[in-house]
């Protein structure tokens, strides 16, 4: 019997030829994470035992969350990351300027890479499973395990295969496939299992939207999501890392828990209502739902091909009086790239606020908290219960596109209503 992708990785990474879910391994860690909500927690346990690091080149800190800093408290955070950082020579500390959304960050910067294990100190450490690697989200204790020793605990998930059929059409994105997958599955219908995306919509994406797909893998309870290292991969890869890598592709008689198919050619825009990411309706169906504040950003969708869409829509348009409409770049580096293709001009024009790099209000940080009762559509990942403020406001999860829409009509709003066919505005898929 072959095995899937992540068995592969994780065979090779724990010293076997072979593993099979719901074996317990101990894996060889090639990279770690943590932030500045997770990893103050991890130092403290490592300087309470007196342990040093495993590997100080294998090691980020990224100020992420609530920076530039909001209070004593989230300063007090990062200076614990930064005098760590300095004591014990980390090499990829990231200081605030330098910073911006973790999960973008790392990729961006050729740190993540094909065939690895990358374990990350919070739930959205799955994005990395884009770039054809097994990465998951832990808590802070065991990243500090790993710091020290450069190894983890894990037992082997079993994998769900997602297979996407046709082409997108229109305005449909990255983001749309995934929450019709979440809208499927349900946010338990892949407990502990890796979400493996397959298919010739999968071959079509660009690697930013594959990291949006494996972004949202958490969403369905999934250990960890992944596509498969392409040409498209190695590419991007080669361009950012010094790094080597292996390229692993799943036996063809793997076996797998079940296997779901996706008909992207038949998929609208979509809205994860509130209060679940699984809770999923197209944009027609929303009706003209009033909203308080649009947030464009995240690591879900806060790459520079997101704010491109965005500002394509907004573009000599002015957002509603009746929102306010928050724009956020994910990294210094999308920053820039913003600035020079003229996106951030583009924003301000219409009327939004363009931010710092940040996580900010995504999960009711700063810089876009909800008060009582107000409604906000976001490209982030998640809507629960008070995620973005106060717990009587409510979060709906949208694509950039609709979120740039939204924020023009002071509605729920199809971006065909507002810019036009997708081919028109943006010159085809």
């Amino acid at each position: 019997m072959g095995m899937t992708i992540t068995e592969k990785i994780l065979a090779a990474h724990c010293g076997r030829k072979a593993v099979e879910p719901g074996e317990f391994i101990m894996a060889n860690v090639d990279f770690c994470m943590g932030n500045d909500i997770t990893a103050p927690i991890a130092i403290k346990e490592l300087e309470k035992y007196g342990l040093g690091v495993w590997d100080r080149e294998r090691i980020a800190l990224v100020p992420s969350h609530y920076v530039p800093a909001k209070d004593v408290k989230s300063a007090e955070m990062v200076k614990i990351m930064r005098e760590y950082a300095r004591k014990n020579g980390i090499t990829h500390f990231f200081e605030i300027g330098q910073a911006g959304i973790d999960h973008i960050l790392l990729p961006q910067k050729g740190l993540t890479v094909p065939g690895e294990v990358v374990i990350g100190a919070d739930s959205h450490s799955c994005t990395y499973g884009g770039l054809g690697l097994f990465s998951t989200g832990v808590g802070s204790t065991d990243l500090a395990a790993v710091m020290a020793t450069g190894r983890i605990w894990l037992k082997v998930p079993e994998t769900i295969r997602f297979v996407y059929l046709g082409k997108p059409s229109g305005w449909v994105s990255a983001k749309d496939m995934i929450l019709q997958v979440i809208g499927m599955c349900g946010v338990e219908g892949a407990n502990y299992m890796a979400m493996e995306h397959v298919g010739e919509a999968i071959d079509a994406l660009s690697v930013d939207s594959r990291l949006t797909l494996c972004n949202m893998a958490i969403e369905a309870g999934a250990k960890s999501g992944i596509c498969a290292a392409d040409s498209t991969a190695v590419e991007y890869v080669k361009a950012r890392s010094k790094k080597t890598w292996t390229v692993y592709q799943g036996d063809p008689d793997a076996k797998v828990a079940r296997t779901v198919e996706v008909d992207v050619a038949k998929l609208e825009p979509l809205v994860a209502c509130h209060p679940l990411p699984d809770k999923v309706k197209t944009v027609r169906e929303m009706g003209e739902m009033r909203v308080d504040q649009v947030f464009i950003g995240s690591c879900t969708n806060g790459r520079l091909e997101d704010l491109r869409v965005a500002a394509a829509i907004l573009k000599g348009r002015k957002v509603s009086p009746n929102l306010r409409c928050i724009v956020i770049p994910a990294t210094p580096e999308v920053m820039k790239g913003a600035l020079k293709e003229g996106l951030i001009e583009i924003f301000m024009d219409a009327g939004a606020t363009v931010n710092t790099s940040t996580c900010g209000p995504c999960l009711g940080g700063h810089t876009g908290v909800l008060a009582a009762g107000e409604k906000c559509v976001s490209t982030s990942n998640r809507n629960f219960v008070g995620r973005m403020g106060d717990p009587r406001s409510e979060v709906y999860l949208v694509s950039p596109a609709v979120a740039a829409a939204t924020a023009v009509r002071g509605h729920v709003a199809h971006p065909d209503d507002v810019a036009g066919p997708y081919e028109t505005v943006m010159g085809g898929k």
